[in-house]
């Protein structure tokens, strides 16, 4: 194992193991390269490179501190190497959505408040039945993103949002191009957001799946 690796693992050693916790201040260099038998190169090289993944956040002239760890802090990585995608990937993209969000809607389905049912109520009345289409995706994405939010889990709720990203052009081009795309997708809004009111997991699932795949099936007709 290079030098630099081992430097990283026994750093990510102590962050799993509870002896540097969420939020700490990491030990001065001398003092944590000495602690774990490395040089302080090492110690420095390993420490950058966890900062750039979000493990570590490196405050000049104050210190270098594990960070807060939440999913959305950690997945920031991930959205950096999303947004080097290809058009030719958005179908990809559109497929792992469409495993992912059927669950995270069924899951709110079980959590969903009534004021956050109200919520969606209201951002979907606000659009009216001819919005641009720019103003559709924006509400699209915020819409998908409250419902993952309503999941009540983190993680999944994270990786959606970095997932949504990539396929918002398709998104703007399938309603520019497509006839009746638009009031496909407010239909299918209304009835994702009938079965959550009614609190059934399954029906929102199935209309979730119906909507992704909706999008996918013609991305994948014009590619």
């Amino acid at each position: 194992m290079a030098v630099t690796d081992e430097a990283i693992e026994k750093i990510k050693s102590m962050i799993v193991s509870g002896t540097l916790r969420a939020g700490q201040r990491l030990p001065k260099e001398a003092d944590l390269a000495a602690e774990l038998g490395l040089s302080r190169s090492s110690l420095r090289e390993a420490v950058r490179a966890l900062s750039l993944v979000n493990i570590l956040d490196v405050r000049r002239g104050d210190g270098t501190y594990v960070t807060s760890l939440e999913p959305a802090v950690l997945l920031e990585a991930l959205s950096f190497i999303v947004d080097f995608h290809k058009d030719a990937t958005v179908l990809e993209f559109l497929q792992v959505r469409r495993i992912l969000e059927p669950a995270a809607t069924a899951m709110a389905a079980e959590r969903i408040t009534e004021d956050e049912i109200g919520g969606l109520g209201r951002l979907l009345d606000g659009l009216g039945r001819h919005p641009e289409i720019e103003d559709l995706v924006a509400n699209d994405l915020e819409f998908h993103r409250r419902i993952a939010a309503s999941s009540g889990n983190s993680v999944l709720c994270s990786l959606l949002e970095t997932l949504s990203a990539p396929t918002t052009r398709a998104r703007i081009w399938r309603g520019l191009t497509q006839a009746g795309a638009r009031e496909r997708t407010l239909d299918e809004h209304r009835a994702i957001l009938d079965a959550l009111a009614s609190g059934d997991p399954e029906v929102a699932r199935s209309w979730a799946t119906v909507h992704i795949a909706s999008v996918e099936q013609w991305l994948a007709s014009v590619l």
